[in-house]
C-alpha cells in the first residue's frame, strides 16, 4: 500500500486532528486597528473595482502585507460557522514635497505636514460562487506619519465561507497607489476541525477510509447502521468545474472497490448526509499518489486536429510544460528550442499554438514534466501531415547578446554550433557556407522576437549534391583505372571452347532472393555458358567497386558477343521508375541497382539493346506489365515456365550444349523451384527490393 494512502487511511479516521479556533460571538462584521490609529468599517458591501495605478501625491498610507486566520462565528453556543479574519499591515510610501515643487509657502506645506493621513483600505473575498468586498477607513496621526516607516495594522472580521472553501484575498487602496496584494486561505472540512460537535451541518457527516486490496483500492465508508447518505465520485477539473463519473445514495456502512488503473491525481469524492443542511465533505485522495499521476500520462493524449495546432486531451489538468522542438531525418531526439521560444504550461482539451511560428516539417512539440529531470512524456509534428516528411534543414539559432549584437549557432545532436567554429560536426565544416546563406537571406525565417533572438531553416540539398558530385568523379577516375588494369592482366579466367558469355545483372533484395540469383547462376554455368555475377565477385567488388565492376563485366560481355540477363524483381522496378522519373535514387546500403542500371539504360534508350540484353523475372514475384515500357523492347521471359524459350535465347548463334532440350530444361527448373519457393513463401516478394544509390556509367567505346 502506498504510504500517503496509509497517511491518509489516518487522517481520515473517526479521530481528526484538533485545531483551537477562536470563538467570536459577535454576528456582525466589525474592524479594529492597532494602537494609535483609528478605523471605521463601512456598512454594507462595496464595489470590487481596484481601478488603475495612480501616483502618489506626497506621503500616501498603503497596505504592505497580508495575512489570514480562521475563526468561529458563534451566534448559539452550539451552532458556529467558520470564518476567514484578515490583518491588514500598513506604511506611510511616499515623500513630502519641496515648495518650489508643490507651489506652496513654507506654512502652508508644514501645516500639510502636520495634519492627519488617511486611506480607504478595499478588502475584496472570492470563494467560488460568492465574491464581495469590505471598506475600511483607516486614519493615521500627523506625529506616526513618517515616510518609509510601518504605522500599524488593521483587523477585519471576518468573511464567513462555508467548509472546505478556497478563498482568495486582496488589499488594495481606493486610489491604488501600488500593485494589490493578495493571499489564498483554505478552509478546512469537518474531518480536520476541533468544531465537529460546534457545527451541526457536521454532526452527521460520514467518514471515509481508503486502502488497497490487492490490484484495486478500497474505499470504507464508516457509516453507522441504515443511515442514508449520498456518494459522488467525479473529477476535478478547475475550481468550481466537476465532471461526475458516478452518484448513488447509499446505507451504511459501505465498501466501495476501485481499480488501481482507474486512478488518476483528480479523482475526487464527496460524500454527505441525506438529512436536511447536512455539509458535504469533499476530498481528492489520490492527488500526491505516484501510481495515479504514471495513469494520467498514459491516458493523456497529445494530436494536431489543423496544422500548426495542437490540442492535450486528458481527464486532469498535467503538471507539465511544453516545448517547441527540432527533429532531424535521422530519427535522433528532438533538440528543444528553450531558449530562445519560451516554453507553455501545459492545457488540456483546449486548441493550443506557439504565436508566431511558420510552418516546417521538422518542428514538434513535446510535453515534459515538471521536475528537476523533465522527462518527455510526448511528442507530435505540427506540420507532420501538411508539409511532408522531414527535410534535411539545419536550424540556426540566432541570439541577441547585446543591444545590436547577435551571435549564431547551428543546433546538432551534440548541440548547438557556434558559427564559424573548430570543431569537427557537420555544421562546423560548412559554417562559411551557412553562415553565407544566413547573411544572403537564403535561410526561411521560422519565428523571431526582437529582444530573445530568431530561428531559421538553412537547405543543405545544394551541400548534398557538390559532394556526390565529386564521389561520381571519383568512381569515373576508378573505372578508368581499373579497365586499363584489366586489359593488362595476364591470369584471365578462362572459359569452355565456344561457351558464349552471360552476365547476370540484379537488384540486392535480401538473402533469400540472392540465393534464388545463385541457383540460376549455377544451373547456367552448366549449359555450359560462361557466366558473371557480381555474387560470384565480392572481392572484386570490394576492391574496385560495383560501378567499376559491371561496367568492365558489360563491355567485356557485348565485345564477345554474350548476352545481358536482368533480372527485374518488385523493388527493381520501382527504383528504375524512380530513376526514369527522377534521374535519381534514394540512397541504400550498397549500389549494385544502381550501377547496373545507369550502364545498360542508354542502351535500350538509343536503340542498342536488341539482340545484347534479355529480361527475366521469376513466376509469383512480378506481373509482366510492371516492367517499365523502355526495357521491353529486349525479349522478356517467365522462370521457370518460359524456361525453354529463355535458354534458346541465350544460345543465339553458339554450339547447343549437350543433352536433349529437355533435360536441359529440367536441370535448370529444378534448380530454380526450391530457391523461390523460400522466396515466394518469405516475403510474397514484398522484402527483395530494397533502394540503392545512383552512381555514372561511363560510355563504352
Amino acid at each position: 500500500m502506498p504510504v500517503s494512502w496509509f497517511l491518509l487511511s489516518l487522517a481520515l479516521g473517526r479521530n481528526p486532528v484538533v485545531v483551537s479556533l477562536e470563538r467570536l460571538m459577535e454576528p456582525r462584521d466589525t474592524a479594529r486597528c492597532s494602537l494609535g490609529l483609528s478605523c471605521h468599517l463601512w456598512d454594507g458591501d462595496v464595489l470590487c473595482l481596484p481601478g488603475s495605478l495612480e501616483s502618489a501625491p506626497g506621503p500616501v498610507l498603503a497596505p504592505t502585507g497580508l495575512q489570514s486566520e480562521l475563526v468561529l462565528r458563534c451566534p448559539q453556543e452550539t451552532d458556529c460557522t467558520l470564518c476567514v479574519r484578515v490583518v491588514v499591515h500598513l506604511a506611510v510610501h511616499g515623500h513630502w514635497e519641496e515648495p518650489e515643487e508643490a507651489g506652496k509657502s513654507d506654512s502652508e506645506l508644514q501645516e500639510s505636514r502636520n495634519a492627519s493621513l488617511q486611506a480607504q483600505v478595499v478588502l475584496s473575498f472570492q470563494a467560488y460562487p460568492i465574491t464581495r468586498c469590505a471598506l475600511l477607513e483607516v486614519q493615521v496621526p500627523a506625529d506616526l506619519v513618517q515616510p518609509g516607516q510601518s504605522v500599524g495594522s488593521a483587523v477585519f472580521d471576518c468573511f464567513q465561507a462555508g467548509l472546505g472553501a478556497e478563498v482568495q484575498i486582496w488589499s488594495y487602496t481606493k486610489p491604488r497607489y501600488q500593485k494589490e496584494l493578495n493571499l489564498t486561505q483554505q478552509l478546512p472540512d469537518c474531518r480536520g476541525l476541533e468544531v465537529r460537535d460546534s457545527i451541526q451541518s457536521c454532526w452527521v457527516l460520514p467518514w471515509l477510509n481508503v486502502s488497497t486490496n490487492g490490484d484495486n483500492v478500497l474505499l470504507t465508508l464508516d457509516v453507522s447502521e441504515e443511515q442514508d447518505f449520498g456518494f459522488l465520485l467525479y473529477l476535478s477539473l478547475v475550481p468550481g468545474a466537476l465532471k461526475s463519473l458516478w452518484y448513488k445514495n447509499l446505507t451504511g456502512p459501505q465498501n466501495i472497490t476501485l481499480n488501481h488503473t482507474d486512478l488518476v491525481p483528480c479523482l475526487c469524492i464527496q460524500v454527505w448526509s441525506l438529512e436536511t443542511d447536512s455539509e458535504r465533505i469533499k476530498f481528492c485522495p489520490f492527488q500526491e499518489d505516484p501510481g495515479a499521476h504514471r495513469n494520467l500520462w498514459h491516458i493523456a493524449r497529445l494530436r494536431v486536429p489543423s496544422p500548426g495546432v495542437w490540442q492535450l486531451d486528458a481527464p486532469c489538468c498535467l503538471p507539465g510544460k511544453v516545448v517547441l522542438c527540432w527533429q532531424a531525418p535521422d530519427q535522433s531526439p528532438c533538440q528543444p528550442l528553450v531558449p530562445p521560444v519560451p516554453q507553455k504550461n501545459a492545457t488540456v482539451n483546449e486548441p493550443q499554438e506557439f504565436q508566431s511560428v511558420r510552418g516546417h516539417p521538422n518542428l514538434c512539440i513535446q510535453v515534459r514534466t515538471v521536475s528537476a529531470w523533465e522527462k518527455v512524456q510526448l511528442q507530435a509534428c505540427l506540420w507532420a501531415d501538411s508539409l511532408g516528411p522531414f527535410k534535411d534543414d539545419m536550424l540556426l539559432v540566432e541570439m541577441k547578446t547585446g543591444l545590436n549584437n547577435t551571435s549564431v549557432c547551428a543546433l546538432e545532436p551534440s548541440g548547438c554550433t557556434p558559427l564559424p567554429s573548430a570543431a569537427s560536426t557537420r555544421a562546423a565544416r560548412l559554417g562559411e557556407q551557412l553562415l553565407q546563406d544566413f547573411q544572403s537571406h537564403q535561410c526561411m525565417q521560422l519565428w523571431n522576437d526582437d529582444n530573445l533572438g530568431s530561428l531559421w531553416a538553412c537547405p543543405m540539398d545544394k551541400y548534398i549534391h557538390r559532394r556526390w558530385v565529386l564521389v561520381w568523379l571519383a568512381c569515373l577516375l576508378l573505372a578508368a583505372a581499373l579497365f586499363f588494369f584489366l586489359l593488362l592482366k595476364k591470369d584471365r579466367r578462362k572459359a569452355a571452347p565456344g561457351a558464349r558469355t552471360a552476365l547476370l545483372l540484379h537488384s540486392a533484395d535480401g538473402a533469400d532472393y540472392e540465393r534464388l540469383v545463385g541457383a540460376l547462376a549455377s544451373a547456367l554455368s552448366q549449359m555450359p555458358l560462361r557466366v558473371a555475377v557480381d555474387l560470384w565477385s565480392r572481392r572484386e567488388l570490394s576492391a574496385h567497386g560495383a560501378l567499376a565492376w559491371f561496367h568492365h563485366q558489360r563491355r567485356r560481355t557485348l565485345q564477345e558477343d554474350g548476352v545481358v540477363i536482368l533480372l527485374f524483381s518488385p523493388a527493381a522496378v520501382a527504383q528504375c521508375q524512380q530513376w526514369l522519373q527522377l534521374q535519381t535514387v534514394e540512397p541504400g546500403p550498397h549500389d549494385a541497382l544502381a550501377a547496373w542500371l545507369s550502364c545498360v539504360l542508354p542502351d535500350f534508350l538509343q536503340g542498342r539493346a536488341t539482340g545484347r540484353y534479355v529480361g527475366v523475372y521469376f513466376d509469383g514475384l512480378l506481373h509482366p506489365g510492371s516492367v517499365p515500357a523502355p526495357f521491353r523492347v529486349a525479349p522478356l521471359f517467365s522462370l521457370p515456365s518460359q524456361l525453354p524459350a529463355f535458354l534458346d535465347a541465350l544460345q543465339g548463334g553458339c554450339s547447343p550444349s549437350p543433352g536433349r532440350p529437355a533435360d536441359r530444361v529440367e536441370r535448370v527448373a529444378q534448380a530454380l523451384r526450391s530457391a523461390l519457393d523460400s522466396c515466394t513463401s518469405r516475403s510474397e516478394a514484398s522484402g527483395c527490393c530494397e533502394e540503392w544509390e545512383l552512381g555514372p556509367c561511363p560510355a563504352l567505346e
